[in-house]
């Protein structure tokens, strides 16, 4: 018996602690996915108790806003908070991992341009198909007008803007940095699938939202993902979800994700079975929102209209 000889280094526990951390790329994805939501949650909370210190009002205002509603004032204030410190996140582990912010899917000679408004008509004409074809089986009265023309206009722009940051944070969360990174580690679909389910799982304990609902939620996710891959960036599904977001809540003044808020346009209303009207969810879960999804699906697929290049996010991630 041969003693007083190491264990190779393949074995010593240093090294297959190691292996747990540190892959052939560095850090492993999974642990820098985590480093990023913390550092992400962690600033944008932390600076949010600060400022609620600093300025008492504001902490106020917070702790008065309900949770059923959207007031858009306090919703666009709070978005834009969070999507400073997601963008801050990002750029930090950008410059850590050296590689270009555009990587993470938003590159800036495409920012708001043809893409995005592209993704905006695209939105818009979805939901107007799904609230005809609700309509046309009985499910949908756009009653009368409940705003003026000065109010319309305002909650219009209030509305579109806000939007179009619920849109941009949301699609930078789930199909930026953690999109690429996750995809780094096990590949770009089944990152997309596990985003797409906690982008739905982040949805359940909005009031009003149901299991239809929150499966076009990961559905919508699916196809966000689908999206950055075929076009190589995320304006076009910003686009997309701006719109559709805008158009459910202002146009047709109808819950979105079981959401409801004030300076909707219309005294509109829903009836009829769930599968038609969505139910409390609102016209997401209508069996027509499936319909529709299937349907920019297909116009994505084509890419007649879009930049059929597979980019950054498309080919570094698979």
């Amino acid at each position: 018996m041969v003693s007083g000889v190491s264990a190779p280094p393949s074995l010593r526990p240093h090294s297959r602690l190691r292996l747990i951390f540190v892959g052939q790329n560095g850090l492993r994805s999974g642990w820098r996915l985590i480093v990023f939501l913390l550092l992400f949650l962690a600033s944008a909370i932390l600076s949010a108790k600060l400022l609620g210190c600093l300025v008492p009002p504001i902490h106020a205002w917070a702790n008065s806003q309900p949770t059923e509603t959207w007031n858009p004032g306090y919703a666009l204030f709070e978005r834009s908070w969070l999507t400073v410190f997601l963008f801050l996140a990002t750029f930090v582990l950008s410059k850590t991992e050296k590689r270009p912010f555009q990587d993470y899917g938003l590159p800036r000679q495409g920012m708001f341009g043809r893409k995005f408004l592209f993704g905006v008509i695209v939105g818009l004409g979805a939901v107007s198909l799904l609230m005809a074809l609700i309509a046309a089986f009985g499910g949908y009265s756009p009653g009368s007008l409940a705003l003026g023309l000065g109010g319309a206009l305002r909650y219009a722009f209030v509305w579109a803007i806000l939007f179009v940051v619920v849109g941009l944070s949301e699609e930078f969360l789930f199909r930026g940095y953690a999109q690429v990174t996750l995809a780094s580690g096990i590949g770009f679909w089944p990152a997309a699938v596990i985003l797409s389910i906690v982008f739905a799982a982040v949805h359940f304990g909005v009031p009003g939202e149901n299991w239809p609902g929150l499966l076009a939620v990961f559905c919508f996710g699916m196809l966000a993902a689908f999206t950055l891959r075929r076009t190589g960036d995320l304006w076009f599904i910003i686009g997309i979800h701006a719109a559709w977001d805008w158009a459910h809540m202002f146009i047709f003044s109808v819950p979105i994700a079981g959401t409801v808020g004030p300076g909707q346009l219309l005294h509109s209303s829903l009836h009829g079975p769930q599968w038609l009207t969505g139910g409390s969810a609102g016209p997401d879960g209508s069996v027509f929102a499936f319909v529709m999804l299937l349907l920019i699906a297909a116009l994505v697929s084509r890419g007649s209209l879009l930049s059929r290049a597979d980019l950054a996010i498309g080919r570094r991630s698979a």
